[in-house]
């Protein structure tokens, strides 16, 4: 076996070279020293993944979110989840695990979301008197339940490399998302009586103010539900789901009396900018993946590892800790993409559904955003707060605990993702 594209792939991650490149010279090794292959061949490999009609979808949900903030949706959707939230101890930090839920519903992307929410909620909670640390921490936290609600981006790219419904996976990721939401929220009521923090409003909120929050939030709430309903009934496949998506955040934006056509470049800008870099890698993937499969590498994994063990349970434990170790070290959707190909095989041979595994294959990977080194979410977070690595690291340790036990949960508990599909089906 050739290990050479490996030790590129593993050399260059070191030196902190960035994942596409990485990934693409790794691949980029193996055409051109293997003495068999055309260096040609890679670049076929790399431009033949965009033919894809399914990743049409993921530059379309990241325009959708970049729309709704233009749109004004994502103001009206925070102002239904402080509404609803805001008159409870620790109240803003409440508005921002929901909020990160209502998001998710329609942008599916954690680093937008926690980057958005960084912005614009944290700078509130801290003139509040909230902790600067735990403000971040919620808001990377909270930010991984973006992934699970459909259209999560994770669910998207998990179904395309695995071959697995992508239907199916949105529909198995919104109970353990809304689980995932409600667990938070207790935490963060427990932690909020800890640190004596004061909700945002001193008295409940009026239900008639609370409805006309939610009047003004109710268009953007029926954009995942139309998504599901639709891609159930079969009136569109996911990827025209974000075509969807994408027309009626705008028409909701002209409603509202706040999209205007100048923004129009701003928001092509943004979503060229945001789906190149996860496309990069995809296409570098392909490459790499090229290699990948003329070495049988997936199939020596699979063995390798049913040689371990072919107990489901046993497997799963050991393939969740192999998951966190890489995404400690590579981005969320690079390991995703890289990973999904091999994974996938080992696990269909005991028996174990690939839309389950996915849900917990995308969590894993998107909870190892929060951790160091290399969390993505985290250093996003911290980079727009300012908060150091390590008081971050300090105030997220009750999250990590929770995050991880919500992981074992839904691995160990197949039926919290499959129960909605099964059912759907029948």
């Amino acid at each position: 076996m050739d290990f050479l594209p490996i030790i590129v792939l593993l050399v260059t991650i070191a030196l902190g070279v960035p994942v596409a490149f990485c990934i693409g010279a790794a691949g980029l090794s193996f055409f051109l020293f293997s003495g068999s292959m055309p260096p040609e061949l890679f670049i076929q490999r790399m431009v033949s993944v965009t033919h894809s009609f399914p990743l049409l979808a993921v530059p379309l949900f990241v325009m959708t979110g970049v729309v709704m903030n233009y749109a004004g949706i994502t103001r009206r959707m925070m102002g239904f989840a402080e509404a609803m939230t805001g008159h409870w101890i620790g109240g803003l930090a409440q508005v921002n695990v929901l909020l990160s839920t209502l998001l998710g519903g329609v942008s599916g992307s954690a680093n937008a979301d926690a980057a958005m929410q960084a912005k614009v909620l944290v700078p509130e909670m801290s003139r509040r008197g909230y902790d600067r640390a735990f403000s971040s921490v919620v808001t990377a936290s909270s930010s991984i339940i973006s992934v699970i609600i459909p259209p999560g981006i994770g669910l998207i790219l998990y179904g395309f490399m695995g071959d697995v419904s992508i239907g199916k996976l949105f529909l198995a990721g919104i109970v353990p998302g809304v689980l995932l939401c409600i667990a938070m929220m207790i935490l963060v009521a427990y932690m909020a009586r800890r640190l004596k923090l004061k909700p945002a409003f001193e008295h409940r909120m009026p239900w008639g103010e609370r409805l006309t929050a939610l009047r003004g939030a109710g268009l953007a709430l029926m954009v995942p539900v139309g998504i599901v309903v639709g891609i159930r009934f079969g009136f569109f496949t996911p990827t025209e789901a974000g075509a969807m998506a994408v027309l009626f955040a705008a028409v909701i934006g002209v409603l509202y009396r706040e999209l205007r056509f100048r923004h129009a470049w701003t928001i092509l800008q943004q979503t060229t900018q945001a789906t190149a870099i996860v496309l990069l890698v995809i296409c570098a993937a392909n490459g790499f993946g090229y290699y990948m499969t003329w070495e049988q590498i997936p199939t020596a994994v699979a063995k390798a590892m049913l040689a371990l063990t072919d107990n489901p349970i046993l497997l799963l434990l050991m393939i969740n800790f192999l998951l966190i170790l890489a995404g400690m070290f590579i981005e969320g959707s690079a390991a995703l993409i890289l990973l999904t190909p091999i994974l996938v095989p080992v696990i269909s041979s005991v028996g174990i559904d690939p839309v389950h595994f996915g849900i917990v294959m995308v969590l894993n990977l998107t909870i190892a955003g929060v951790t160091p080194p290399l969390g993505t979410l985290m250093f996003t977070t911290c980079a727009i707060t300012g908060v150091s690595i390590g008081d971050f690291i300090k105030a997220a340790l009750p999250f990590y605990a929770l995050l991880f036990a919500m992981l074992l949960v839904l691995t160990f508990v197949p039926a919290i993702s499959l129960w909605l599909p099964n059912l759907s089906m029948n």
